[in-house]
């Protein structure tokens, strides 16, 4: 999520004071994460994580489009400077791996490691639940939770809180702890904790970019 120092999302431009609109955005897709993800679960320990992504993806798609905006203007879009775009996602890349490796230091010392409890089991031996892992891999994890948590929850945080780059901090700081609560429930504290610290990283580089 790339652009020229003048691209800012639309959203954290416009706003100036506490936004009251933005608040609602942001609590309303909130809701829909915990609500429906906690009424999956009882069903599918599998599905639940991606079934609550999807579903706030489509509320949080009807918003934006409710403003006369879209994903491009959290900053879906093809890079205005390539060169810009690879050396960004390089140092992203270096601060990611430092952040999770700091934090595992410290889970370690007072967290167990219970890996991903078992989710994901039914795929040893078993090609088609993989390419279907695979699949919710690309979609789910690698764009519907980057649109999400990395954009839409961190600018409507921000824009609820005035804007500017101590509310984008804050804003950075809340998505990544909500991003690691998304994982407790299989990960436990430990992997919640480096999840959300590689989540706070990812954050900030996401609003880095966008400025």
């Amino acid at each position: 999520m790339s652009g020229s120092p003048d691209s800012e999302p639309v959203l954290t431009r416009q706003a100036k004071l506490f936004d009251g609109s933005a608040l609602l955005d942001l609590l309303t897709i909130l809701a829909v994460l915990v609500i429906v993800k906690q009424s999956v679960l009882p069903f599918s320990y599998l599905y639940a994580g991606p079934a609550s992504t999807l579903s706030a993806m489509v509320v949080a798609t009807m918003i934006l489009r409710r403003s006369g905006l879209g994903w491009k203007d959290l900053g879906l879009r093809w890079p205005e400077n390539w060169w810009k775009t690879i050396g960004l996602t390089l140092l992203s890349m270096a601060a990611f791996i430092a952040a999770t490796q700091l934090m595992q230091l410290f889970a370690n010392a007072f967290f167990e490691d219970v890996g991903t409890g078992g989710r994901f089991d039914h795929i040893e031996g078993n090609l088609a639940a993989y390419i279907g892992i695979m699949l919710l891999v690309w979609t789910h994890g690698s764009f519907f939770e980057e649109l999400l948590f990395r954009a839409f929850v961190i600018d409507r945080t921000s824009t609820a809180l005035g804007g500017g780059w101590k509310a984008d901090i804050v804003a950075a700081l809340f998505s990544s702890i909500f991003f690691g609560y998304r994982h407790y429930y299989y990960q436990g504290m430990y992997g919640a904790l480096i999840t959300g610290a590689g989540g706070f990283t990812s954050g900030s580089d996401a609003k880095i970019s966008c400025r």
